[in-house]
This record gives structure tokens, sequence and C-alpha cells, in this order.
């Protein structure tokens, strides 16, 4: 039997990030299900902003070797996205085009073809990252993701009590499903 082997980070390197947060019901829901999860936080992997020349003069920045390694290691991801203008943050974008790019003969599309993918995204308003989540679907499935059916949570504020408690109950089951979903497809598909 496959085990589910999950790489999961968030969009968002900020401090009180309601997205790390909502990953967090998300990883505790795929741990449930038996899987090995990962987390990171982007922040921790600088690197420049994507630009082809850069790239040819100083090759793959160290700290994206080291992300696309544990990408490469893992069998699943749980991605959750915060929504800038309607679409994917900037980090997000730019670590998913340095992972993208080809590694020593290896192809860009190696740390993400074949995975199982969860995305979710929360924010304060009415819509929860719905319009963007689409966008971040789009580019996974284009480098060889399997995605599963995407969680938006709206009012995010209102969904955490002062401890980070998740006590809007909806929403936990929603994005504790999903983290069970990526891991029991995964080792459905194995």
């Amino acid at each position: 039997m496959t085990a589910a082997r999950i790489l999961a980070f968030a969009g968002s390197a900020r401090r009180d990030s309601w997205n790390r947060k909502v990953l967090t019901v998300a990883v505790a829901g795929a741990r449930e299900a038996g899987a090995e999860v990962t987390v990171v936080n982007l922040g921790d992997y600088p690197m420049p902003i994507y630009n082809a020349d850069w790239h040819d003069e100083h090759g793959v920045p160290p700290a994206m070797l080291e992300l696309r390694r544990l990408m490469m290691a893992a069998n699943g991801l749980l991605i959750a996205s915060p929504e800038y203008n309607t679409s994917i943050t900037p980090l997000l974008k730019n670590t998913i085009d340095w992972l993208s790019q080809d590694v020593n003969g290896e192809s860009g599309r190696a740390p993400f073809e074949g995975k199982v993918g969860g995305l979710m995204g929360a924010s304060n308003g009415a819509f929860g990252t719905i319009r963007a989540l689409p966008h971040v679907s789009l580019i996974l499935a284009n480098l060889g993701v399997l995605m599963l059916p995407i969680v938006a949570v709206p009012g995010v504020a209102k969904a955490f009590d002062e401890a980070g408690t998740m006590t809007n109950e909806r929403a936990r089951k929603s994005l504790s499903a999903l983290g069970a979903r990526v891991a029991n497809t995964i080792v459905k598909l194995g």
C-alpha cells in the first residue's frame, strides 16, 4: 500500500496569516487519515523574483533546490492560497515559477507531476478567495497535479477564537475533509 507523504504550505509568509491557520486544520485532517505531513513556511525559502536572465547566470537558488527536494519526496500537496486582487499571491506564483524550472536535466514538471493536490484559501471578505483558487488550481493542474475540489473560507476572522482554535464547524469539517481526501486519494491511486 502506498503511504501518503504530503508537503503543505501557504502562499503567505505573514506571521499571523489566516491561510497558514486554515492550512493547519487541513493538515490535521490529513494526519488523522494516516498521512505523513511536512509543513513549511515559504518565508524560510528566500528567492528573487523569477527572471530567466538571472536564472541563466546564477542557476536555481539553493532555497528552491531544498524546497524542490521536499516536493520530490512528497506524493501530495496541501496549499493554502490567499487572494490578492482576485488572483494568486506573488509569493506563491514566484515559488511555483522557480520550482517548475528544469534542474540538472530533470524536468521542471517533476516536482508536480502525478501528485494529488488539495487547495484551500481564506479571507475576511465574502468570497473567501474563491476568485483566486481556480487560477492556482489551473496552474498546478497544468504542471501535472491531480487537483481535488477547492475549499474557500469567507469571513475567516470570525472563524477562529482568540486562542486560535477554529470555531466555525462547517469550515473546520470542510478543511479537515480536504486533508483527509488528499491522503486517501494518494493511497487509492497508489
